[in-house]
């Protein structure tokens, strides 16, 4: 029995409780009833009128699947292959910050969720657990890091080795975020949660960063805060700047935020490992173009010379199934699994994430599918 059938089994028999809501805007919902108003809009608001953040949903319904009959889909193979290592589901956790303000235990309880669904997860720089704590959450699973490239170029390079020491498989370079992007609910709440110390963990436990202070974080948070500050974010990067992080690592780099062709081909150029379709869940550049808009045209750039993968947007197994027929390798999931955790901890994590992958399994599936290297365009319909 696959994925998605033994999940209907069990919970039709009761052999399964739902704890969260398995509608997305059902799970959104309680989430919202169940943070404060500042939390919960830092997760679910995004930039200006948040006009990207709704083109991204609606954009997947201009794609439409055309099933294929009396095909033999008992048995679905639903792995991937990404650097060399075999994946059981074409699904990663995006990187999320500041994950303890929707629940205490934050990026630790996510992390644990994810490894038991055997899904790989993108620890963010800007969590308020270690890079260490988190690896150590997640035994040997498969895990990522996110970074953020801070203006100091010497902080950025520890992070990075810290990272491939604590045993994480590639690093996702966001470029999208130089700096914060004008997002109106947080303007209103005054809200930042960083200024709170929440969401700087690697920071504070971070060598370089901790050199440049005069007195340690346990002594003096406001200082650190402070530099913090001063420090996240970097707008001088350009496309040359890369040869910096690739000379601190052996792992895979892939960059995350591009939507322009012409940038696929300079990341392709400056040699880098993977590409992810991504507007920031529409957090950063209000009215941009939706990533799943964007994502053949890339794909059609790099002409498979480096996996690309997608972001924002993806809230059902259908939206998977588009993503990867128009292209992508792989999608990364971001507020779903992050209400789960509002909800239900690391339990709600596991239940989004049993939730898409058998959604996924049964949408390809019935689509006359077997196994994801058979998504194309072909199966598509544009309306």
């Amino acid at each position: 029995m696959s994925f998605g059938n033994l999940v209907q089994a069990k919970v039709y028999q009761h052999m399964e409780e739902n704890i969260i809501p398995s509608s997305f805007e059902q799970l959104e919902a309680k989430a919202k009833e169940k943070l404060d108003a500042k939390p919960y809009d830092y997760v679910a608001a995004s930039a200006g009128a948040e006009v990207t953040v709704k083109s991204n949903n609606k954009s997947f319904e201009k794609w439409q699947i055309v099933p294929r009959m009396l095909c033999d889909t008992s048995v679905r193979d639903l792995s991937i292959e990404l650097f060399g290592k075999k994946y059981a589901y074409p699904i990663l956790c995006a990187p999320v910050g500041v994950q303890s303000i929707v629940h205490p235990e934050g990026e630790l309880a996510s992390a644990r969720g994810a490894a038991a669904m055997d899904v790989p997860f993108i620890a963010s720089t800007a969590s308020t657990y270690s890079i260490e704590k988190t690896a150590e959450a997640m035994g040997d699973k498969e895990r990522w890091f996110q970074l953020y490239w801070s203006s100091d170029k010497e902080i950025a390079a520890s992070m990075v080795k810290r990272a491939e020491a604590a045993g994480y498989g590639a690093i996702v370079i966001t470029l999208d975020t130089p700096m914060m992007g004008w997002r109106e609910k947080d303007i209103e709440h005054a809200y930042l949660p960083f200024l709170q110390a929440e969401g700087i963990g690697n920071y504070l436990s971070d060598p370089v960063f901790c050199s440049r202070l005069e007195k340690s974080p346990q002594e003096d948070i406001r200082s650190a805060i402070m530099l913090w500050s001063q420090i996240f974010g970097n707008p001088t990067l350009t496309w040359k700047d890369l040869e910096f992080i690739k000379s601190q690592t052996s792992l895979p780099i892939l960059l995350k935020g591009i939507l322009h062709p012409d940038d696929a081909h300079l990341a392709v150029e400056h040699g880098a490992d993977g590409i992810i379709v991504s507007n920031h869940g529409g957090r950063q550049v209000d009215g941009a173009v939706p990533a799943i808009d964007a994502l053949p045209e890339i794909v059609d750039v790099v002409k498979g010379q480096i996996p690309v993968l997608m972001d924002s947007g993806i809230r059902r197994g259908s939206d998977i199934v588009k993503a990867l027929a128009l292209g992508a390798k792989a999608v990364l999931v971001g507020r779903p699994y992050m209400y789960g955790l509002a909800l239900a901890g690391e339990e709600g994590v596991k239940q989004v994430l049993r939730n898409l992958i058998a959604d996924f399994d049964l949408t390809l599936a019935l689509s006359g599918k077997r196994n994801v290297s058979e998504l194309n365009r072909d199966m598509l319909k544009k309306a």
